[in-house]
């Protein structure tokens, strides 16, 4: 390590003003206050100097999101697995076959080691492509910019992969990323500026853009000509007057070697083993990101506890009204509200976007209920746009600012009449 740090030493001098690589030393920077903590430091006594910083901001949110990313590795794999080893569907990725052939696991969803390296081998290629798409046009902006390059995408390009299909073209996620990082945030002024979280307008991109491979029934199992819709969109579809068996409609296959078919089917769908996005579907472990976030202080238990609120008031009073309408989904308890789609990873990993969530203390309970209450009236009220989560968050992404203007400005209205007295 001594080497490393003095070969980085020697390169400084290239990368600073007047050196032949001036204009590349938000690079260096980046690579330097990676690997090392930053050289240079607070000595007077007028600032309040903290063990913390961005970097270990983001680097504790990827913490949070690890338990989902492990287990997303087995869920994709083991979804593949099973509809290859049933002989209905064939290898998205055909070299996936061969390396499954060299280790001699094959496709065997009751072999552990081969749900997890086909989900590892399926989420690859999709993490390198965000990550050299978002990478490039960070270093780009900070080039341009002549400021350090920031450590928001640490994050971003995370949940950018974890929120999108195993099946998605290569290039609609270029694209799709480069929206997300550079209308989503860039154009604001970077990290921290931004009114918008920049992985959630990537997804609502590729949603409204490519509607054919981010939604429907194919594109959510890494394998080809197989067809296995999502919880949430099972419900969305069965419209009905009459009052339906939520746990029958999310029955799951029945296949001999399916490990869970088993279990209870609310229970699947909280633990996770069901069809989806990479990161959104194991509501356990999104629970235990919770607690991480929470615990180290980074992630917002109020804006997390008034989603919950929200949801669960507002699905109570849909299933009461449930009986006078031709809409199944108003059936939907708020236990099942909390299971499907992306609510609970939203409401851990998006919801508490510490830059695009609001800042005040009343205001958060405000933005977090809100988000609760669209998400399930989306979901329910408009079943074309089942998965109402990413919709919401983004809508309240944007009336944030005004949450907190008008907390403040009723704070100062109470101030001058108590100092008027």
């Amino acid at each position: 390590m001594k080497f490393l740090r003095h070969f980085l030493d020697k390169q400084e001098k290239h990368f600073l003003k007047g050196g032949k690589l001036a204009l590349l030393y938000p690079v260096y920077e980046m690579v330097d206050t990676i690997l090392y903590t930053p050289l240079e430091n607070t000595q007077t006594t007028s600032h309040i100097r903290d063990g913390i910083d961005l970097k270990r901001i983001m680097l504790t949110v990827i913490a949070a999101l690890s338990p989902v990313l492990v287990f997303s590795f087995f869920n994709v794999g083991y979804q593949a697995n099973l509809a290859l080893s049933n002989g209905v569907a064939s290898s998205a990725i055909p070299w996936i076959g061969t390396v499954a052939g060299w280790l001699g696991i094959g496709f065997d969803p009751t072999n552990i080691a081969s749900n997890f390296l086909h989900g590892f081998f399926l989420f690859l290629p999709i993490f390198i492509v965000v990550q050299a798409v978002g990478g490039f046009w960070e270093v780009l902006f900070s080039v341009i910019r002549k400021h350090e390059v920031n450590e928001g995408f640490l994050v971003t390009g995370m949940l950018i992969p974890l929120i999108v299909p195993p099946t998605i073209p290569l290039w609609q996620l270029a694209i799709g990323t480069s929206f997300g990082i550079v209308i989503g945030k860039e154009v604001f002024g970077g990290t921290g500026m931004n009114i918008l979280n920049p992985a959630l307008t990537a997804r609502a991109f590729l949603f409204f853009a490519y509607p054919a491979q981010i939604s429907g029934d194919t594109v959510w199992t890494g394998v080809e000509g197989f067809s296995g819709a999502t919880t949430l969109s099972k419900f969305a579809a069965a419209s009905s007057s009459v009052k339906p068996d939520l746990s029958q409609l999310a029955s799951f296959s029945q296949y001999s070697n399916d490990l869970f078919s088993g279990m209870d089917p609310w229970l699947r769908n909280f633990i996770g083993i069901s069809q989806g996005s990479f990161g959104e579907t194991s509501t356990l472990l999104c629970i235990v990101g919770a607690f991480i976030l929470v615990a180290s202080g980074i992630g917002s238990l109020r804006i997390m506890v008034s989603v919950l609120v929200g949801m669960i008031v507002t699905s109570l009073f849909l299933n009461a009204v449930a009986p006078h309408t031709e809409n199944s989904m108003f059936y939907v308890t708020w236990q099942w509200h909390l299971v499907i789609g992306g609510f609970a990873f939203g409401t851990v990993y998006m919801a508490t976007d510490p830059v695009s969530a609001a800042m005040t203390t009343l205001g958060k309970y405000i933005y977090g209920g809100l988000i609760g209450i669209l998400a399930v009236l989306i979901r329910v009220v408009n079943p074309a746009f089942p998965e109402g989560m990413m919709l919401s968050i983004l809508f309240m992404n944007v009336f944030a600012p005004v949450i907190d203007y008008y907390v403040v400005s009723a704070n100062i209205r109470r101030r001058k009449i108590r100092n008027e007295r």
